[in-house]
């Protein structure tokens, strides 16, 4: 396939006709290198029929990046054929690598075992990586949902694809008694703590409440607490994705009873355990709990993140709740919260404290409904690609050309997505 020749054909990208990039042409060049960045740079069509996507600055494949780096082009697949055939060769490889190793984020493209071979853990050749995050395995059937709502194609529903979900909703539903019935851990030796699992690799201890564990944030950063709020969401979503699929496409009831009765119980745990009454804020989501009483009140750039509920669909974004959260993830409060000379967003304690997340201001900009935020945004992206022209992981607000991960394809999409969105 010729990825050149399709990217030089995607009209209202390359045209940008659109009066938000009027006599902004920075902007306007940012939106085409940045749309274009995961196709031009982190795509292989292998000849095997599927698609590797790798994160960009290392060589393995992550689930949720790689479904992340696409998204924004599951709306050209009508109008570009050839988006179909990457896309869906993605949607396959991610469902090989699920039933390899659904508790791996990362792959390699071949069983070349390459990656972290020193982790105390289980492991497979064809795994760069084996932190255990809920969101790995949500973005690829979110992945496969929106391009087959997009485009009505069903062939890659195929065995495997039920096999994948049948695999999920079972290790969700071990993970609501993680202590008890679960066989998975994790060490690292010689490395911050936020890369290995308290406990003898098994994490803090947890109570029961509906909701399933986590080891690790989308960050990679090890969990807290076990209950990651933001992912569980996002496991709620996808399991009324899998309700959909099960009914409409495989006539499989026994899978759908399966996976409603799971939605409820990780939807209701959230409800009586995810929610903190702030005194300032009101009730707001925490960002992870144990079950137990205790609260880890903050949020993290990366996604899916308590910023970005209405992003991934949870609810929307007038919902009272998340409106409470909202405040207080963008303020001083969020300990991960932070303004400078350029910008101020969310960052991460995966990177420098008081750096901003280019990820962070674009989920902020892309769940606003205030034209004038949105522009504030704008304005800040345009002033801290550090003269690249390109996102970056994160950046320090106050120099912009102090930053991290020169060539990180998920923040480049997301900023696609977000130009696309606004000038379509």
């Amino acid at each position: 396939m010729n990825l050149q020749k399709l990217i030089s054909s995607v009209a209202l990208v390359n045209e940008k006709k659109a009066s938000i990039l009027e006599n902004r042409p920075k902007l306007s060049e940012m939106f085409r290198k940045c749309f274009f960045n995961t196709l031009e740079t982190t795509t292989e069509v292998l000849s095997d029929g599927t698609t590797f996507v790798f994160t960009g600055d290392i060589p393995a494949m992550w689930l949720r990046d790689s479904s992340a780096q696409v998204r924004h082009y599951i709306s050209l697949c009508e109008k570009y054929p050839e988006f179909q055939r990457i896309l869906e060769g993605l949607i396959k490889r991610q469902i090989a690598y699920i039933l390899i190793d659904p508790y791996a984020n990362a792959f390699n493209k071949y069983p070349n075992n390459q990656g972290h071979k020193s982790d105390l853990t289980d492991h497979n050749p064809w795994v760069w990586e084996r932190k255990y995050e809920i969101d790995s395995l949500c973005y690829p059937i979110q992945l496969a949902y929106m391009y087959w709502k997009t485009t009505g194609e069903v062939k890659f529903f195929d065995t495997s694809f039920k096999d994948t979900i049948l695999t999920i909703i079972r290790l969700w539903k071990t993970e609501q008694k993680h202590s008890e019935l679960s066989s998975y851990n994790f060490i690292r030796k010689d490395c911050p703590q936020s890369d290995t699992l308290l406990n003898n690799g098994r994490g803090t201890p947890e109570g029961y409440t509906g909701m399933t564990w986590s080891g690790f944030r989308p960050s990679d950063d090890a969990c807290t607490y076990g209950y990651l709020i933001p992912s569980n969401m996002f496991a709620v979503v996808v399991l009324e994705y899998i309700k959909e699929i099960s009914k409409n496409v495989f006539n499989d009831m026994e899978i759908y009873e399966e996976a409603a009765s799971l939605r409820d119980a990780i939807d209701a745990g959230i409800k009586e355990y995810g929610i903190f009454h702030h005194p300032l804020y009101g009730d707001i989501y925490a960002y992870e709990t144990d079950g137990l009483g205790n609260y880890n009140l903050m949020d993290d750039a990366n996604v899916p993140s308590l910023l970005a509920i209405p992003y991934f669909g949870y609810s929307s974004s007038d919902d009272s709740v998340y409106k409470n959260t909202r405040r207080y993830i963008l303020s001083k409060d969020n300990p991960y919260y932070y303004e400078g000379k350029y910008a101020k967003g969310v960052g991460s304690p995966h990177t420098t404290s008081g750096n901003v997340w280019h990820i962070g201001m674009i989920m902020q900009a892309l769940t606003s409904e205030d034209n004038e935020e949105i522009d504030e945004i704008l304005t800040y992206l345009e002033q801290t690609d550090a003269g690249t022209g390109f996102m970056h992981e994160s950046f320090n607000p106050d120099n912009p050309i102090d930053y991290s991960r020169k060539w990180f394809a998920w923040a480049n999409s997301l900023f696609g997505e977000l130009m696309y969105k606004l000038v379509a």
